[in-house]
């Protein structure tokens, strides 16, 4: 089912999917650039799947359609190859919690972080 809108909320980093029904469902910007559908974090099997790390504070720069049938989302950290459908969307929010689940279990397994990563260089204690 296609939304009637979607908004990005860029303090809470989520988009909020409205539909005709009369239903709201939000997504955060990390869990949707974590599962993007591209080939370059799903790989071509599920085994081929690249763990994303460092996405906490991923923002989203734009949101544009594909047809009538998916969006296209173009996040702050270059990713702009995934074409969420309709379909897709919808489910991820009947099972973000399980999405969730599985993403913070894969980081655990892989010594990985949600945190981006500072570059020593860019970094000073204070005084």
């Amino acid at each position: 089912m296609q939304p009637s809108s979607i908004t990005y909320h860029s303090e809470s980093r989520c988009i909020e999917l409205q539909y005709e029904d009369g239903q709201v469902s939000k997504l955060s910007a990390e869990l949707l650039r974590v599962f993007s559908p591209s080939a370059e974090v799903r790989g071509h099997s599920e085994d081929q799947r690249v763990l994303q790390t460092g996405k906490k504070e991923v923002g989203i720069q734009s949101i544009d359609p594909v047809g009538n049938y998916a969006i296209r989302i173009v996040f702050d950290d270059g990713h702009d190859t995934g074409i969420y459908s309709w379909d897709y969307l919808r489910e991820l929010v009947e099972n973000t919690d399980e999405y969730w689940s599985k993403y913070l279990r894969e980081l655990d397994l892989a010594n990985a972080s949600r945190l981006p990563k500072i570059p020593l260089g860019h970094w000073s204690p204070s005084k």
